[in-house]
Parts: structure tokens; sequence; C-alpha cells
């Protein structure tokens, strides 16, 4: 029994790209959740010693969770370029919502963990499939806004996840926030169930496989790992190390590092919706001046001002506006940095393995986002987070501009 689903050639091709491009944002918003939705509660679990919860295994439960992350990311890449983004990308959110509300009902430090890990096999999954949607719907000259456009839902989703935080943590407790993500994610199922086109460049090559006009692969991991594409691969992987060693590593231990250099716990949430807020208008104007001047290029520079600000944050400012002023200039740089990588992989490798450079771009750079909260802790556990994170992070930050000077900006395809 063949399965038919939502495409481009429908009736109304410009209703079900509309549909795509906010289903893939509302998906970006719900993985923006995740993001800083462990940050948010972490320094009430080591206040109250919820679960029997301490710094050392919150960084665990922050470190697997991560991990379970970047296999799904990995994982994901070749199934979506075998099978589709569709389906992928349902149940990508189908899962990590089942186990983000089933967070809320951990009697344990195990359970608390084991469930962060499932709940991130989902969560990899879901990035790498809704940026391959989008990129491959977009004319190629507008690649980079129309991908770092999806991704504001990315920062959007952690906004408001930080905003809710500040609003009902203190007063409902830790578990109310992973109830609210669970929720809206599985919310979301019907309407993507009924909505969600296929990626019509994945249609087109499966009935062209069915013509025998094209080979069916067998495996496509490999082929961004050999031949031209190898140099390329290794180097972006590093970027996105670095990048995401950045962003994870922010989200996760802003708050607790400014409290360290004596702000409140709601002052470092605080911060931490500064950042992000920052982050939504960089990733506006990363993409449009990607397209104007040149992805690789504008990528570069966005890394080094990251650095710059990071660094900046290091200093003690002299008044409180300076230091939000600070916080959100390092989001408006470190976060569409990090996006731009994904746009400029869309750029660089051919339809057939978008998705898969992705996953791989996600998947492995996600050991960055495993190393940052993990390096992050060690330095919170120690007593020195504040200023040597930030110093950790501004170099983060450079060694991703020199990996990605190796990178050409434009790749033939065959």
């Amino acid at each position: 029994m063949t399965t038919t689903y939502p495409t481009h050639s429908a009736t109304h091709p410009a209703t079900t790209g509309r549909w795509l491009v906010i289903l893939c944002w509302i998906a970006m918003a719900l993985d923006g959740f995740d993001l800083v939705v462990l940050g948010t509660v972490i320094p009430t679990l080591i206040k109250t010693g919820d679960l029997g919860l301490t710094k050392a295994s919150l960084t665990t439960a922050s470190t697997l969770g991560l991990v379970g992350v970047g296999i799904g990311a990995v994982l994901i890449g070749p199934l979506t370029d075998r099978h589709g983004r569709r389906r992928a990308l349902i149940a990508s959110i189908a899962i990590f919502s089942t186990f983000t509300l089933a967070i809320a009902l951990a009697q344990n430090a195990t359970q608390f963990i084991l469930l962060r890990f499932l709940a991130g096999l989902g969560l990899g999954a879901c990035l790498p499939t809704a940026l391959a949607f989008v990129s491959e719907q977009s004319r190629r000259d507008r690649a980079g806004t129309a991908v770092t456009r999806t991704m504001t839902g990315y920062n959007v989703g952690a906004v408001l996840t930080a905003l809710l935080a500040l609003w009902l943590v203190s007063d409902m407790g830790w578990r109310v926030m992973f109830v609210i993500g669970g929720v809206l994610g599985l919310l979301t199922l019907p309407l993507m169930w009924a909505k969600l086109p296929e990626s019509q460049s994945y249609l087109d090559a499966a009935a062209a496989r069915a013509r025998g006009e094209q080979a069916d692969p067998s495996v496509r991991f490999l082929d961004v790992m050999r031949g031209r594409y190898l140099a390329v691969s290794v180097a972006l992987c590093v970027t996105s190390f670095m990048g995401l060693l950045l962003v994870y590593g922010l989200n996760t231990w802003l708050p607790t590092i400014m409290g360290e250099a004596g702000y409140s716990i709601t002052a470092g949430i605080g911060l931490l919706l500064v950042l992000n807020f920052g982050a939504v208008f960089g990733l506006l104007l990363a993409g449009r001046t990607a397209d104007q001047r040149g992805t690789k290029p504008v990528t570069v520079l966005w890394f080094g001002l990251a650095a710059v600000m990071l660094a900046l944050l290091s200093v003690r400012l002299p008044s409180t506006l300076l230091v939000y002023a600070a916080v959100m200039f390092a989001g408006v740089f470190v976060f569409s940095a990090q996006v731009l990588v994904y746009a400029f992989v869309g750029h660089l490798y051919p339809t057939r393995l978008r998705g898969t450079a992705l996953g791989m771009a996600a998947g492995i750079g996600r050991v960055g986002a495993i190393v940052g909260p993990f390096f992050g802790g060690m330095l919170v556990t120690s007593g020195v987070a504040y200023p040597w994170g930030f110093y950790a992070f501004a170099a983060a930050a450079v060694f991703a501009a020199l990996a990605l000077l190796t990178v050409p900006a434009h790749l033939e395809h065959e």
C-alpha cells in the first residue's frame, strides 16, 4: 500500500510551501525550548537538591542528553535522504516530546538523566531534518536567509522558555517546564501530519529511482567523508564543534556563571533571555548579509566578533546596562555564526547529500555541545567559571573562524 503526502505539486503549491516553512519554524522553536530549559532549572535544582541532583550529576545529565542529540543527528541524515524528510521530522518531534514530558515524572536522579538522554535522540534528529527541508525549498541565492529565518524559531523558543522560567519556576517548581515543553510538542503532531508536505527534491529523486534513472545509493554517510568532500567535511565538523560548544555552554551555564560574578538567580536567567533575544536579531541580520556578501566571509567575521564580545564579558563592566548590552551582542554573533555554518553546508553539498551533510555537521559537531556544558560544569564545580569560562568560549570562536578559512567558498557538483 502506497502512502501519499502533501507535495509542492499539489493544487496550491504556494500554500504547501508556506506550511513547510511554518512547521519547520515551529519544530525549531520546540528545539529551542530544549536549548535553555536545563539551564533555567539548574540553579533551582542545585539550591533545592531535589531528586538528589548535584552539580556533578546535573553536568552528567547535560552531557548524556547531548550525547543522545549527537547520536540522533548522525543517524537521521542517511534515513531522511533515503526515506524522506516528512516522517523523520514528525517522528523526531514525537520522540523528544514524549520523553521531555516524562522528565517531569522522574523520581530520582537516574531517571532524570536517562530520560534526558532519550529525549536527546529525538531532538538531534529534528534540526538537520528541518534545515534540509527549508534549504531545498528556498532559492539558491536566498538559502542563507531561509535557514537563518527558520532558525529564529530556535531562539524565539529559547526566549519564551526563559520568560516562562522567570514566571513559573519560583512558584510552581522545575517540573512545570518539562510538562509545558512535552505537551506543546505533542500538540503539534496532528497539525504536522495534516499539513507538512514531503520535500519535492526527495520526491523527484525517488521518482527517478523508481524509473531506473538514478541508482539507489547504499551508504550515504561515507559519501560526505570521502574524496574531495573529506577535507571540507572535517573542517566543517571542527567549525560546528566550536560553534555548538559556544551555544550550549553559554545556554547551560550562563545563569550560574553570572551568579558567581555576584548576580542573583533571577538576574542570571534574565541575562539568558537577553542572550537569546540578541540571537534572534543576529539571525535576521546574518542571513541577509550572507546572501549579499557570501556565506563564508560573513561566517568567519561573525565568529571573530563573537570572540571579541565573549572576551569583553570576562571583564567586570562598570554598569549593569553595559553587562546586558555585552551579553546581547554576544548572542547576536554567537548563535547566528553557528547557524550560518548550517547554511554553508546546504550551499556546498548537492541535494542528494544535503540531509546527510547537515546531520554530519549537527551530529559530529554536537560533540562540542557536549564538551561545552561539561567543561562549563567543571569550571563551576571548581569555582573558577568566572572569568575563565569566557576566556575558553572566546578561544573556541577563534578556532571556529580559523577552521572555516580552510574551506572553499564553493564546490562544483558532479
